[in-house]
């Protein structure tokens, strides 16, 4: 007879410790970048026109072609270290689930191609540099390039980290 019990106690235990793991599982996303679009709290993934690009909210990186693979990088490329992400075009993946949204790359590309604008952006957050507060610049950085200049202090997602460490994000500075 206890051996019974503790079968049901063993089948109960395990039933209700897998039904908290998948509800775990369906709301671990990430917090979407200061230049993110408002209004999406629930997607996982930006298409980024102008650099036929991904950003993957829940892990913070970027993916993009390079190399003959797709990367998953804290960073953009080199050629595009001064592309402006608060003013450059964010297309909210709203129908994607999975972790390769570029397996649609090619109808990503065609039908938002470089330079695609549609309905209106706000950004989440202001862009740093620009008159908005003093916490642009971390404490102990430098401030890089031209403070009027829209295209300095704009890669996010940990660019400036990996830039000083050497991971390709471009040219140094001393």
């Amino acid at each position: 007879m206890k051996f019974i019990k503790l079968i049901v106690v063993a089948i109960i235990l395990s039933l209700s410790n897998n039904a908290m793991a998948q509800v775990s599982v369906n709301i671990n996303f990430g917090t979407p970048p200061m230049w993110g679009p408002v209004g999406y709290t629930d997607v996982r993934y930006y298409y980024l026109p102008d650099v036929e690009a991904y950003y993957d909210i829940q892990t913070s990186m970027f993916i993009y072609y390079g190399g003959g693979v797709w990367v998953h990088r804290a960073y953009l490329p080199t050629r595009y270290r001064n592309y402006d992400l608060y003013n450059g075009y964010k297309v909210v993946m709203t129908d994607y689930r999975g972790d390769a949204p570029y397996a649609n790359f090619k109808h990503h590309r065609t039908q938002y191609a470089r330079g695609y604008r549609g309905e209106p952006q706000r950004s989440i957050g202001n862009k740093p540099g620009h008159g908005n507060s003093k916490g642009s610049v971390r404490p102990g950085q430098r401030p890089r390039g031209n403070p009027g200049n829209s295209n300095s202090n704009n890669q996010g997602g940990g660019h400036e980290k990996n830039r000083n460490q050497g991971h390709g994000g471009g040219k140094g500075h001393k």
